[in-house]
């Protein structure tokens, strides 16, 4: 929950793909990152991959609030994403936070 709501909200999703789909999965984030980038209320939509251990992933996202950030999880792009890796990722956590300084 964006507990100061005049400031932006900042999301780290980490991203853990089943070893046998770690090229398709990082397919599909790439299309993701670019199709998110351009969605209203994007700040910044930064997508990483984990040197020592390829199959993990961070999007480092960054909303102006949180009403933009459930129409990029409501937008077909997201849908598609979530429908395609289906069974193809292991763990998929998302923090959900506000700058504080």
């Amino acid at each position: 929950m964006n507990t100061q709501e005049n400031k932006p909200l900042t999301i780290v999703a980490t991203i853990k793909a089943k070893p046998e789909h770690v090229e398709q999965v990082k397919l599909e984030l790439l299309k993701l990152t670019e199709a998110s980038q351009t969605d209203q209320g994007c700040i910044q939509y930064d997508l990483h991959q984990d040197n020592a251990n390829s199959n993990g992933f961070i999007v480092y996202e960054i909303w102006e609030d949180n009403e933009q950030l459930q129409q990029h999880v409501e937008s077909p792009h997201f849908q598609n994403y979530v429908t395609v890796t289906d069974g193809m990722i292991d763990e998929f956590v998302i923090n959900e936070m506000t700058i504080i300084s």
